[in-house]
């Protein structure tokens, strides 16, 4: 089947707890792909992606809470993020997905693989590592709500290029699908040692690392992947976010390794 006969996603919504779960089903009938993205971001980052595993796998990306179409949770923490996962994947019935995950999802991914492995299959996991001192309080500056689309952009600066997906029409203006302090938040609940879940599971893993990336370095990832069994180790030639720099290069180590994975 050819790209242009890959049909648009569908996108719907979980209630959990009163609170709305959005996400994306690329649809097909393939097996299952959970893609979790990272702050800032959302489901449809892993749109290239979906297109390109079509028809063979069927890939499910939500925006996790507080980000994109989703509602704010009523708090950040690990066991928040997991267990939103692990909602999805019971309501909609997946057969042992694939997770997927990029920065904050790679940790969501690890970490649901970690305390439900009946539930996951494999892991590919993009440039974010097991010991995280991250800090996002930069995003604290930019603006609440602009006039227009343009004054927003203007006022976000540099960081505009990274964002150009989570800009919103509000009723009182301008604004980001997310809350800055959100992910203030957020990250201060990812930032930790992590070695205890990486390690908890065996399941076939796929490590993506930016060369240039400012999150993961060369020689964590290498030790990501020699201490962890069944852990493959790639490097592309990008920064932290792997999908979008290089989406041709990221679809294809992605697919070249669900290709060894067995039915």
């Amino acid at each position: 089947m050819t790209t242009a006969q890959v049909p648009e996603p569908a996108r719907a919504a979980l209630t959990l707890d009163g609170r709305r779960l959005s996400y994306l089903d690329f649809g097909g009938p393939g097996r299952p792909l959970l893609a979790l993205h990272g702050h800032f971001n959302e489901g449809r980052t892993f749109a290239h992606l979906a297109r390109a595993l079509f028809p063979h796998w069927r890939v499910i990306a939500p925006d996790q809470r507080g980000h994109g179409f989703s509602d704010r949770g009523p708090d950040f923490s690990r066991e928040g993020y997991v267990a939103d996962a692990t909602a999805l994947i019971t309501h909609l019935g997946l057969d042992r997905p694939v997770v997927l995950g990029h920065s904050l999802g790679g940790v969501n991914a690890y970490q649901l693989a970690a305390r439900h492995p009946e539930l996951v299959s494999a892991l590919v996991i993009e440039d974010i590592g097991t010991e995280i001192d991250d800090d996002l309080s930069f995003c604290l500056s930019w603006p609440h709500r602009a006039p227009s689309r343009t004054a927003l952009v203007e006022g976000l600066g540099d960081s505009a290029r990274y964002l150009t997906g989570a800009l919103r029409e509000y009723a009182d203006g301008w604004g980001l699908a997310f809350r800055p302090e959100d992910m203030v938040t957020s990250v201060g609940h990812v930032n930790g040692d992590h070695w205890a879940d990486w390690l908890a599971t065996d399941c076939p893993a796929l490590l993506i690392h930016g060369t240039r990336s400012d999150t993961l370095t060369e020689a964590h990832a290498k030790d990501l992947a020699t201490r962890r069994p069944h852990t493959t180790l790639v490097h592309l030639p990008t920064g932290h976010t792997v999908h979008e720099t290089d989406p041709e290069g990221y679809a294809a180590t992605v697919s070249a390794f669900l290709a060894t994975l067995r039915d």
